[in-house]
């Protein structure tokens, strides 16, 4: 059954709205003006966001998830494969049992890159990493790492969707809209999925990478913005004072309750009504929230906010952690800019690129576990790194380029995990030596978000919803857990 066919005992939510749809908008309305509007309403009469219980029981309460736009080169930053050394300038031979746009490429003339970066081993578990991450490095032993993830498409676009809505065409929900659809969030004055993209611009695909597709439109990521107000028309006009806003807002909700009456299968209105709600409420918290002013010094040198290299994600991580203290559950991070110098996109410099993109993010994300565990929130916060592809091992080029690149890879994808009940230092997976595709059976995508789902307390068989005369899921066919990585 999925949590959206689950009701509650006695009267029915809408039943009870059609019919009481005059007093419920009254009693809404002096619950909004109270720090907690759950405490007022009927069981019944739970806001679309409300907290729901966990299929299974796991630590994590919260998600934070960081995005790589681009296709970060996995054999530059958590691969060591020094046989690509060893075949530098030189083509690859042999049966690489590889198909598609990636045979493709390997058809034309090409030429094997090795790293340039050296790799040393961290840690307890001994992990190998590249010099381009020293602070990751001290934390590796927290990290669970996943190899040779496979995606259906090379493209940017496609394969920016399929890994943030499980789908490489337009139109699904992301993969925040699918835990808050099946949990909930516990701050009722906050949305309960929050977007931090970079404060150089959108992503590849733009608002879609945090959509809500089908699902109801409550469960569209809310994206904070970089200057100015923290959302978008947040904070009312000039000149309307508080009571007349409350007067407003009063008529507002009783004829959106009053229609609703009329259309109780409608979750869109109902989606609307409640955004109205949390808009009210956020006027308040929203501000603090994203005021970093109150943080210590010491805070901001940790997560790099007095370095300009560093300062852009460094919020970013910071903001990510404030937003777990009051409550959201899940927390999309964007690092990248289209495609362009700003993302990962390396094919014609992968060292500079490297270089560039690693220092920015690398003292923030090891800054931002540390800060997690320090206040005892890690082991209720899943923080997952991932970017949209792998890269190629060669550049498609008959000679060596004065500085080569690397080209785009959908069998080689790494990621890794941390906090609640992953695994540190556990693996999944594994490629080859070329660090072309998995060894053995590849790991799909979706089995990484049945993985999420999972860590979040989900059975990804369970978090269902019908549409388009289908039962829909953000695992589609379903995908295998990777229990190696699971505590």
């Amino acid at each position: 059954m999925s949590i959206r066919d689950q009701s509650s005992q006695g009267i029915g939510r809408r039943d009870f709205l059609s019919r009481t749809w005059n007093g419920i908008g009254a009693l809404g309305l002096a619950g909004l003006l109270q720090e907690d509007l759950q405490a007022h309403r009927e069981p019944g009469l739970s806001s679309p966001l409300a907290p729901k219980i966990q299929h299974l029981p796991r630590k994590a309460k919260h998600c934070i998830f960081l995005f790589m736009q681009g296709g970060v080169s996995q054999m530059d930053s958590f691969e060591h494969k020094p046989m690509l050394r060893e075949l530098h300038g030189k083509p690859l031979t042999g049966d690489l049992s590889v198909k598609g746009e990636l045979q493709g490429r390997l058809s034309f003339p090409h030429v094997c890159v090795g790293s340039p970066f050296e790799f040393k081993q961290h840690g307890d578990t001994g992990r190998w990493l590249s010099e381009l991450f020293p602070n990751l490095a001290r934390r590796v032993d927290d990290l669970a790492f996943i190899h040779g993830i496979k995606t259906d498409n090379q493209n940017h676009g496609p394969s920016t969707y399929h890994v943030t809505t499980g789908s490489q065409f337009p139109g699904s929900p992301s993969v925040g809209s699918w835990i808050q659809y099946g949990l909930g969030t516990s701050n009722q004055n906050m949305p309960g999925y929050i977007v931090i993209q970079d404060p150089r611009g959108a992503p590849c695909n733009g608002a879609a990478v945090w959509a809500n597709g089908y699902l109801p439109a409550v469960h569209q990521g809310t994206l904070l913005r970089d200057q100015g107000s923290p959302i978008l028309n947040l904070q009312p006009p000039k000149g309307l004072s508080a009571t007349h806003q409350r007067e407003e807002f009063r008529l507002i909700r009783n004829l959106n309750q009053r229609h609703l009456a009329q259309r109780p299968w409608d979750s869109e209105l109902e989606s609307r009504i409640a955004a109205y709600e949390l808009a009210f409420r956020m006027q308040t918290a929203a501000p603090e929230a994203v005021d970093l002013s109150g943080e210590p010094e010491s805070i901001r040198r940790l997560y790099g906010l007095d370095n300009d290299t560093t300062a852009g994600f460094g919020r970013q991580c910071l903001l990510a952690r404030r937003m777990v203290e009051r409550g959201v559950r899940y927390t999309l991070l964007i690092h990248g800019v289209q495609i362009g110098s700003h993302s990962w996109d390396d094919h014609s410099n992968v060292e500079g690129g490297m270089r560039k993109h690693s220092q920015e993010v690398d003292q923030p994300v090891a800054a931002l576990l540390e800060d997690l565990e320090h206040r005892g929130l890690l082991d209720e916060t899943l923080v997952v790194w991932a970017s949209e592809m792998g890269r190629t091992p060669f550049v498609n080029s008959p000679t060596m380029p004065k500085t080569p690149g690397r080209e785009h890879n959908s069998y080689g994808l790494c990621m890794w995990m941390a906090g609640g009940d992953v695994k540190g230092g556990a693996t999944a997976g594994e490629t080859d030596p070329f660090s072309l595709r998995s060894e053995g059976e590849p790991i799909h995508i979706r089995d990484v978000h049945a993985t999420i789902l999972n860590l979040m307390g989900l059975e990804d068989e369970k978090v269902t919803y019908r549409h388009a005369g289908r039962i829909r899921k953000l695992t589609d066919i379903g995908g295998h857990i990777l229990h190696n990585i699971i505590a």
